[in-house]
């Protein structure tokens, strides 16, 4: 008796069908842990990596493996925009660069582990979404409460929610297309108002270039300025790579302040406050990154707002065809102008901040404000373009009554082309007419034959014929009658005289 007996080709792929990619508890978790650490020991070692680079080879700083690590740690916090605190002054000003680098970090981890674990539907996102943004909660508090006996001191609080929330949008964001979020969102939302959604974030991107495009120019005029700061604070070639780093990393936020400065509202460092209707000036940060900030006002500067005003223009461009309706596209143009909006709050909040607690505290961008001004710089110029140059509202024009005639029916109406057509054979002789005539001459002529027929021979008594026939030199007084005269059928026709008729004649 044989006890193990194989499956079968067939019941294989029964139980494959039955249990389609599925994975065991500990198979799964495994999965979810890497996606959830991964991005967390990734950034930490890059940032032990950098700070180890910087230390190692600056002049004046002493290489420490343990104060390198301790280190490391309110350095990832901060690229979660977590505030912190370095010697009892605050630390509110975060670079946007290391943000940008951990989000992208964890949308990436997050799309692996949905795209192994087989997930295609929104509910199971929050499979994904939850285990990762739990883990950078608690590593975020959990650095928070190790570095607190140190100089660099983190608010706990602080340290669990902003690590966590700003997880679970990006994994969200990793995952929103793989698990089918984005197309439930296009099921649900207007198609026009998705075109809209599409339109803001080509406004916002235009937005941002130009301000990078600002920035460059002033950077390019005040090169000299930037080199001469560069020697002043970071002496050697060590001190030179840290500050170079450090210009990199608030990149993204000097460009956040140009976008401010390029649509009008402009921002502020301590005292100093820069618009381009207005210049109060003062002592800045020796940050080479800020060396393009004037000395003083220019009459020009309000001249870069058609940047902005190009930007909405190219908007209201992108928009022009979306709808036949010059009013729907004016409502796509508005969708569009809320999204930058939103979009320059979000930037506008993080690039600013504490800066310690002297005379440059705080660095500010008028979220409020720079929010309303990007607003009117997408929808004034994209309205006008998206209503002059799309296509007019189609009009309706109303058709006929046209009432049902039993007698009409089958019947289709003439157009002008088959009425000019009759009218042309109207005009043309009528070839039934010219037959008439033909058939009249041809009966005059037989008439005349028979009337000298008859002259010639005796009349016939008992036979009243000649009485009855009309002389030939009257008409007959219908054109109608006429061939039924000449082609009766009643009408004697010529016989030829017979043999015997002959010899008796003879």
């Amino acid at each position: 008796m044989q006890l193990l007996t194989p499956y079968s080709r067939r019941e294989e792929g029964m139980n494959d069908l039955r249990h389609p990619g599925e994975r065991s508890v500990a198979a799964r978790t495994k999965i979810l842990c890497t996606a959830a650490f991964g991005p967390l020991i990734t950034g930490y070692a890059v940032v032990v990596a950098l700070f180890a680079l910087v230390t190692a080879i600056a002049s004046v700083a002493t290489f420490s493996v343990t104060g390198v690590l301790r280190a490391a740690g309110p350095g990832l916090l901060a690229a979660y925009q977590v505030p912190v605190t370095i010697a009892g002054s605050p630390l509110g000003v975060l670079p946007l660069l290391g943000t940008a680098a951990v989000c992208a970090l964890v949308a990436t981890s997050a799309a692996r582990a949905a795209n192994r674990l087989g997930y295609r539907h929104p509910g199971q996102a929050v499979n994904v979404v939850a285990p990762m943004a739990a883990v950078h909660a608690l590593a975020g508090v959990t650095i928070a409460i190790t570095v607190s006996g140190s100089g660099v001191s983190v608010e706990p609080l602080a340290a669990f929610l902003v690590p966590g929330f700003v997880a679970a949008l990006a994994a969200a964001a990793g995952i929103a297309d793989r698990c089918g979020i984005v197309a439930a969102v296009r099921e649900y939302l207007d198609p026009i108002a998705l075109r809209g959604l599409r339109a803001g974030a080509l406004g916002l991107a235009g937005l941002f270039a130009v301000g990078a495009a600002v920035f460059v120019l002033s950077m390019v005029f005040s090169g000299g300025t930037a080199r001469d700061l560069f020697a002043a604070n970071s002496p050697g070639f060590g001190s030179g790579v840290g500050m170079l780093l450090l210009s990199v990393g608030y990149l993204p936020n000097a460009i956040t302040g140009s976008l401010a400065f390029t649509v009008g509202t402009g921002f502020s460092i301590g005292r100093v406050s820069v618009t381009p209707f207005s210049f109060d000036g003062g002592a800045v940060p020796g940050l080479p990154l800020l060396a393009g900030i004037p000395d003083h006002a220019a009459r020009w500067w309000p001249m870069l707002m058609v940047l902005p005003a190009a930007v909405g223009a190219l908007v209201g461009w992108f928009l022009r065809r979306c709808d036949g309706d010059p009013r729907a596209r004016l409502r796509t143009v508005a969708i569009a102008g809320a999204l930058v909006g939103f979009g320059c709050v979000l930037l506008s909040t993080l690039a600013g901040g504490r800066l310690g607690g002297g005379s440059f505290t705080p660095i500010s961008i008028p979220a409020g404000l720079t929010s309303v001004a990007a607003f009117g710089w997408i929808v004034v110029p994209g309205g006008l373009v998206a209503w002059l140059t799309g296509p007019g509202r189609r009009a309706v024009v109303a058709a006929p009554e046209v009432h049902d005639d039993p007698a009409d029916e089958g019947e289709e109406p003439e157009t002008d082309e088959e009425t000019l057509a009759d009218a042309d054979a109207d005009a043309e002789p009528d070839e039934d007419a010219v037959l008439d005539e033909d058939t009249l001459a041809d009966a005059d002529t037989e008439l005349d034959e028979d009337s000298e027929t008859d002259e010639d021979s005796e009349p016939d008594e008992e036979s009243p014929a000649d009485d009855d026939v009309p002389a030939h030199d009257e008409p007959p007084a219908d054109d109608d009658e006429a061939p039924e005269t000449a082609d009766d059928p009643r009408e004697p026709e010529d016989e030829e005289p017979s043999p015997d008729t002959e010899r008796r004649t003879g």
